[in-house]
């Protein structure tokens, strides 16, 4: 059997699908929520049995002969919210928890970190491990990340395979939960739909032009195939950047979602929210070296194909994955 915790947000629902496609169908869900939205994302998915959040633990230890691995993508996303202990909760101690039961039952364990840890970028983009301790995020989920892949680094009793996934500005169906934490691509999408037209953040840092600000953005079916890969290889244990190695202005993207549409491109700059501004990163970009260098040579979507297909096949057809 295969573990996805998070199974009906927007990453770990994508894998679930991902991995029915593959022929995997022996999987156990484990999420909490009260959303219609993620109904709708595990809709037609293929599973053996769901599992609310707070049971997982115990049916965990007491099925641990039958488990052959364990994706951990539940987390508190929201890059904006000010509870600190709702992030050590869930982000961290649930996580410690998770990896210290799959060390005992000797299962394997890949989970979710984020781009979010880099902060700023003043330590570079480096997977390093010898980079990570010093790096410095800008908000209190990208800090209950960094947290845990701090202390994950100086355990020594592990799962007997285990790595985490540092995903970037991931993009693509099965977002429509998310509200304002849904990716650029998405809000362009209903505002384009609706007006003809789109607000983008004004820059507040002298080195970026209105609409220049760039992230790694990567689509979801990119991270779905390199987890799919860690899995099946259980290869290099550490922790792994997940993006495509090339920044893109978010003034491309939104140019992008414009000519999915086929609407001629009409785009404003509003300010910055003020809570945002001093945890907004103004550029991201993978070192992927260290993927690149463990096997997996599968090139990653060109923002302007992944952004088609997601407007296309996905947004346009109001359909999930």
């Amino acid at each position: 059997m295969i573990v996805v915790t998070g199974a009906a947000g927007f990453i770990g629902s994508y894998l679930v699908g991902k991995l029915n496609k593959a022929g995997y169908e022996d999987l156990i869900l484990v999420d909490k929520y009260n959303d219609p939205w993620k109904d709708l994302n595990l809709l037609k998915k293929k599973y053996r049995k769901f599992i609310d959040r707070d049971n997982f633990f115990a049916w965990l230890i007491k099925n641990a002969r039958d488990v052959d691995f364990v994706f951990h993508l539940g987390a508190n996303t929201d890059t904006a919210g000010e509870e600190l202990k709702l992030y050590q909760q869930l982000n961290v101690m649930y996580s410690q928890r998770l990896w210290n039961i799959c060390a005992e039952i000797n299962v394997p364990l890949l989970y979710a970190s984020s781009a979010a840890t880099y902060g700023n970028g003043e330590d570079g983009f480096s997977d390093s491990h010898c980079n990570i301790a010093n790096l410095r995020p800008l908000n209190l989920y990208g800090w209950s990340k960094q947290d845990f892949d701090v202390w994950a680094l100086k355990q020594f009793r592990t799962p007997p395979f285990w790595a985490g996934m540092k995903f970037f500005n991931v993009y693509g169906p099965n977002e429509y939960h998310k509200g304002r934490m849904a990716s650029v691509v998405l809000h362009a999408y209903k505002k384009i739909k609706a007006t003809g037209k789109m607000d983008l953040f004004r820059s507040h840092h002298s080195d970026y032009n209105d609409g220049e600000q760039s992230r790694d953005f990567i689509y979801v079916d990119d991270i779905a195939d390199v987890m799919i890969y860690f899995m099946e290889t259980q290869k290099n244990k550490g922790i792994y950047n997940v993006g495509t190695g090339k920044a893109r202005s978010f003034f491309d993207l939104t140019t992008s979602v414009f000519n999915s549409l086929n609407i001629s491109p009409d785009i404003s700059f509003v300010d910055t929210p003020v809570d945002l501004r001093g945890r907004y990163q103004y550029f991201t970009e993978a070192k992927v070296q260290k993927l690149r260098d463990i096997g997996y040579t599968k090139p990653f979507t060109e923002l302007e194909e992944g952004v088609d297909k997601y407007v296309g096949d996905y947004l346009t057809a109001e359909v999930c994955f």
